[in-house]
C-alpha cells in the first residue's frame, strides 16, 4: 500500500522560513508528478507548486519568487523550501502524488496534511 508521509509544519514569524518534505513510501513502479496544495479554512484547496519527474516545475503566482519546489528521485522524496513566509500562507499544506502503482496502472495519492501558521 502507498502512503504519502509529509513532515516539516509548524510555527514561523512573518518573513521566517519552514522547509516540508514528502516520502512515499510502500510498493509501486515509479513516481510521476509531485506537488503541493493547500488549503486555508474557509478557502477551496489550491495548488502551490508542481514537480515532472524530470524536474520541470510549476508555481502559484502567489508564491513565486518565495517557495523552491525540488524533489528527489532516489529517496521518493519531494521538498517545499518556503522563504519570506506571509501570514497569508497560513494553511493546511497537502502532499500529492500521481504514482504508477504498476507499468499500467496510475493512481494519485494525498498525504494527511501539515500545519503551517505564519504569526508574530
Amino acid at each position: 500500500q502507498v502512503q504519502l508521509v509529509e513532515s516539516g509544519g509548524g510555527l514561523v514569524q512573518p518573513g521566517g522560513s519552514l522547509r516540508l518534505s514528502c516520502a512515499a513510501s510502500g510498493s509501486f513502479f515509479s513516481i510521476n508528478t509531485m506537488g503541493w496544495y493547500r488549503q486555508a479554512p474557509g478557502k477551496q484547496r489550491e495548488l502551490v507548486a508542481a514537480i515532472t519527474r524530470d524536474f520541470s516545475t510549476t508555481y502559484a503566482d502567489s508564491v513565486k519568487g518565495r517557495f523552491t519546489i525540488s524533489r528527489d528521485n532516489a529517496k521518493n522524496t519531494v521538498y517545499l523550501q518556503m522563504n519570506s513566509l506571509k501570514p497569508e500562507d497560513t494553511a493546511v499544506y497537502y502532499c500529492n502524488a500521481d504514482i504508477d502503482e504498476t507499468r499500467y496502472t496510475r493512481r494519485n495519492y494525498w498525504g494527511q496534511g501539515t500545519q503551517v501558521t505564519v504569526s508574530s
